[in-house]
């Protein structure tokens, strides 16, 4: 199985036992969230130790292994993306992540699993069947900005403004980007609070798929570092890019 089918397979499988967890478990809150957590992770490292025991793993969840830093591939895994939202019933605005990192090529794989939703995507520059996840109205001509609900950055209206649009919130960074990837939105911004499992299968995949990504100052976003804090990011459509970015880079 190549990285891609395999990046798609375990964000997948995971996704179920997710689900399964939540349905079986009698948990809720915080604790439904910590029990994902952990049983996510374990199944993931469990799945790449067998699959791929020669590449490195950095994942949310667990200690982090400094030898990846010299590993010519490093799997960036957030076995739950949105524990918040994946505790509260009737969300789905919650994911699984699974990217893959090359020293020579940076993110070459990526997937990012909506298990509320029933989908999967890969870092494919297959069509995108428009997949309604967001609890809005039709969305006519408005151009619309996703935001973190718990962490709205400072210059979310005067991006809306600025392409003429409006900002709309929900939960996980996996939600929001694959929400831009459908066309159910336009862009989306973040500032603080992100580490590198946060956005690398979701900006795998939007990149694929013909979005721009980057860090709100324009700069590329480089992943497997020796501090994982990669705090802000911007996900839109490329012709949205430059009025974005001379909003968002100062600061």
């Amino acid at each position: 199985m190549d990285d891609r089918a395999l990046a798609g397979q375990l964000a997948t499988e995971a996704g179920k036992l997710l689900l399964e967890i939540r349905a079986t478990s009698g948990l809720s809150g915080k604790a439904l969230g910590k029990e994902g957590d952990r049983r996510s992770d374990d199944f993931l490292l469990e799945r790449l130790a067998a699959e791929r025991p020669d590449d490195a793993v950095l994942s949310e969840e667990s200690a982090d292994d400094k030898s990846r830093l010299t590993a010519a591939r490093v799997w960036i895994v957030d076995p739950v993306d949105g524990t918040r939202e994946y505790g509260m019933a009737g969300h789905s605005d919650w994911a699984v992540h699974v990217a893959l990192w090359s020293k020579t090529d940076g993110l070459i794989a990526g997937a990012v699993a909506l298990p509320g939703l029933g989908i999967t995507y890969v870092d494919d520059a297959d069509p995108v069947t428009p997949t309604h996840g967001l609890a809005a109205t039709a969305r006519g001509d408005v151009p619309r900005v996703v935001v973190s609900g718990s962490r709205p950055p400072a210059f979310s209206q005067p991006v809306a403004d600025a392409i003429g649009g409006e900002v709309l919130s929900m939960g996980s960074a996996g939600a929001k980007a694959m929400a831009v990837v459908r066309g159910e939105a336009d862009a989306y911004v973040h500032s603080g609070g992100q580490y590198e499992w946060d956005s690398a299968a979701p900006v795998a995949v939007a990149t694929a798929k013909g979005l721009w990504c980057g860090r709100i100052d324009g700069s590329p976003l480089v992943y497997n570092n020796d501090d994982t804090y990669l705090p802000d990011l911007v996900i839109c459509r490329p012709e949205l890019r430059e009025a974005i970015i001379a909003v968002t880079s100062q600061g």
